[in-house]
């Protein structure tokens, strides 16, 4: 069985990280137009280093390794986002990284893999086949591999997320959450329930899936993993065929609902979140406000929704 991340695993990632990594602020949305019930808070992970929430696990996970494991080089396979945290931690601890991408990721975030320093390999046509041959790679060469999702260490660096949401809005009651592989959803859901009886009791976990990936959503129906025949959606980085154990176990106990959102609802959101705050996300980042957006989402007259914006980007804004 998988080993589980509790609340001391992700409070000692946010002592490791902490120098390295930004604490994002959360924007209230005051003065919004043509929203439903309730008030909105957004946690701007899309200002994170690199443009994404996993700088926090992939840096959690480098810093975590023995100097004698780690002195071969990292591997990781990568949507997109994941790769550019693995390529930030690797140039911070000083270490050779290697990213196996599928055909689907932009051209403009290879560029950026490489200017960290890291070398690109381009395998496959979905995040799972690109995966399949980076594990290859870290068993020849002996490198160590660095999982997107299921890694106990990444997900606690995702966790502290969750720290930060309920330490900057203690009165939230609804977190919104994208869900790729589930490894964000795992950490922050296990960080917000563990501190919620002494902070806000009931709080929600909610997760959000494009209808064109709906992962773990049919994971959670089926009590098992399900590995999808395809992949439709644009939102490259919420977009593995298969999860891993490890997430789903922790999804099961802590997230209270999974809702889907189409490819047109995420740009909706993304063209709200640019035009009426300002906020620029890719698709995937613009996943939870467009749960919110589209009613996917039940909240009262009041409710406080802390919407997370994981990643940042442009192509939804057009």
């Amino acid at each position: 069985m998988p080993r589980m991340v509790g609340l001391p695993e992700i409070q000692d990632a946010r002592r490791r990280i902490a120098p390295h990594v930004r604490r994002t602020p959360l924007m209230r949305g005051a003065a919004l137009r043509n929203i439903p019930s309730g008030d909105l808070t957004l946690k701007l992970e899309s200002l994170q280093v690199t443009g994404s929430f996993k700088a926090r696990g992939a840096t959690n996970k480098v810093l975590s390794l023995a100097p004698e494991e780690a002195e071969k080089g990292l591997v990781t396979a990568s949507g997109g986002n994941h790769g550019l945290g693995v390529a930030y931690a690797g140039w911070l601890a000083k270490l050779p990284v290697t990213i196996f991408l599928p055909s689907n990721v932009p051209p403009a975030k290879v560029a950026r893999f490489e200017s960290w320093g890291a070398k690109v390999v381009r395998e496959g046509s979905v995040w799972d086949e690109a995966d399949r041959a980076a594990r290859e790679r870290a068993g020849q060469e002996g490198l160590v591999y660095v999982h997107a999702f299921s890694d106990p260490a990444v997900v606690a660096g995702q966790g502290t997320i969750g720290l930060e949401i309920l330490e900057d809005a203690p009165e939230t009651r609804t977190v919104l959450v994208a869900i790729g592989g589930g490894g964000l959803i795992s950490g922050v859901a296990t960080a917000v329930k563990a501190l919620a009886p002494g902070i806000r009791p009931g709080i929600r976990v909610v997760g959000v899936e494009p209808v064109g990936a709906p992962t773990l959503y049919e994971s959670v129906k089926a009590g098992s993993l399900v590995e999808l025949e395809r992949i439709t959606t644009a939102a490259n980085t919420l977009a593995p065929r298969k999860s891993a154990e490890l997430n789903l176990r922790i999804i099961q106990e802590k997230v209270d609902e999974i809702v889907l959102v189409t490819d047109e609802e995420m740009k909706e959101a993304a063209r709200w979140l640019w035009l009426e705050l300002g906020v620029a996300a890719e698709l995937s980042g613009a996943a939870s406000a467009a749960a919110w957006l589209s009613g996917k989402v039940r909240v009262g007259e009041g409710e406080s929704v802390c919407a997370l914006i994981c990643g940042a980007g442009t192509e939804g804004v057009g």
